[in-house]
């Protein structure tokens, strides 16, 4: 029997493909468009924060993000206090984007100056006496605790606890264990709760951890996978395995839809490649290929990617503050640019630089990408022909500037005609 085109005609000649190939390739796909869903779900639609900071565990109380943003404040307002001197500091040109730029970072210290807070028990902490660890990690927990209750803490929030490496995986899991259960018994896990497993060698390190949430989430009548977590990325073993595959994709399949994120580790991760000291950066050849496979390796599983951190510390004369700027403004600039949207900060004094160099980055694309978009909604061509994927990158780009606050709402709907519900179907969300 000659099956019909979606015209309703029938193919030239009378030709057609029986029945029973199209029930014979269903089923040989089915498993494939299964493994498809489960492996690359996409993009969660979830806000990714601009950075992650992270403060050592004996160093983090109910003040620390006030801390961070008044002392932020301060390095902005003594070395960057108008446009003109921060177009300075960072070698670029005192214009009407960077004047907009300067009041929206002004702002962001105050409103908002840290989107994501680590508590490190790792390096940041070292080792310590058990009782001592213990009751850091509940005092932690108690913390965040009082802030969510209270609308004080940053959008996500979590600790780094030590590896699963044998010497420190009991501590590890310890510290969890009294992490999590406290903020159980304080008012249950925050929304934004962020786990950090570090210095992962092999995929079964990530299933152990895979295990001990599932325990938890069992044991105290939580959603299976209501607890996920990041891997960082900062052992060589991690990009590439003794049988030459990319562990880091087995680490992913590994967390089992557990896996929020990737970060890389700048230092430990060039000290395993034999950098010496004084080259060890973001933008090394051999952080660009680890972070190329990375970057691979997650594309379309909704796990998200995080640059690392520069250690040059911008304090001391207003000289050496813009050169520590300089060269800050210019890494964070470089990640962007290379969909890199996350990275670390290690002092207060990096988060005017690190907003400087987002916000100019969403703002000064704003009106290109707007009306690309227009045109893609509009069927109206110009001069550039896009397509669905491309759709997909500049709504991902414009729903980004909106949740740091590069860009307000207003703004890119007077420029696309599309509100955010609209962006977030184009991005695919």
């Amino acid at each position: 029997m000659a099956q019909v085109e979606l015209d309703g005609t029938v193919p030239a000649g009378g030709a057609s493909f029986s029945d029973a190939a199209r029930t014979a390739v269903a089923a040989l796909l089915a498993p494939v468009d299964a493994e498809l869903a489960r492996r690359y779900p996409g993009d969660s639609g979830s806000r990714q924060p601009v950075h992650t900071v992270y403060v050592p565990a004996d160093a983090f109380g109910a003040d620390t993000v006030d801390e961070w943003g008044r002392r932020a404040l301060e390095a902005f307002d003594a070395h960057a206090a108008t446009p003109e001197q921060l177009a300075q500091a960072l070698g670029v040109p005192a214009d009407a984007l960077l004047a907009d730029v300067h009041a929206r970072v002004r702002a962001k210290l105050e409103r908002e100056p840290v989107e994501d807070l680590r508590i490190d028990f790792e390096d940041g902490y070292g080792p310590r006496p058990d009782a001592e660890e213990d009751a850091a990690a509940v005092r932690a927990a108690r913390t965040v605790s009082e802030a969510v209750a209270a609308g004080t803490a940053p959008p996500y929030v979590g600790i780094r606890i030590k590896c699963m490496e044998a010497a420190v995986r009991d501590r590890g899991i310890r510290t969890l264990e009294l992490f999590l259960g406290t903020l159980l018994a304080g008012g249950g896990l925050p929304d934004g709760l962020v786990l950090t497993l570090p210095k992962v060698t092999y995929a079964e390190q990530v299933t152990a951890l895979v295990r001990l949430l599932e325990d938890f989430e069992r044991q105290a009548g939580l959603p299976a996978g209501r607890i996920g977590f990041e891997i960082q990325i900062e052992t060589t073993q991690a990009i590439l395995g003794p049988d030459g595959r990319a562990t880091v994709a087995r680490m992913i399949d590994a967390a089992e839809g557990r896996a929020t994120g990737l970060h890389y580790g700048t230092f430990d991760y060039s000290a395993a490649c034999g950098v010496s000291a004084a080259y060890q950066s973001m933008d090394h050849p051999a952080a660009d290929h680890a972070k190329a496979v990375m970057q691979v390796a997650a594309a379309g599983t909704g796990v998200r990617l995080s640059d690392g951190s520069t250690n040059v510390v911008p304090t001391g004369s207003t000289e050496q503050v813009h050169a520590a700027w300089r060269l800050h403004h210019g890494l964070v600039r470089r990640s962007l640019a290379r969909a890199y949207y996350q990275g670390w900060d290690m002092h207060p004094a990096h988060l005017p630089t690190r907003y400087a160099a987002v916000y100019a980055f969403y703002r000064e694309g704003l009106e290109a990408a707007a009306a690309r978009l227009a045109a893609y909604v509009a069927k109206a061509g110009g001069d550039v022909m896009d397509e669905p994927a491309t759709a997909r990158a500049l709504s991902g780009y414009l729903l980004r500037g909106l949740d740091c606050g590069a860009v307000d709402a207003a703004e890119v709907t007077r420029l696309t005609g599309l509100d955010r519900a609209a962006l977030d179907a184009l991005a695919g969300r």
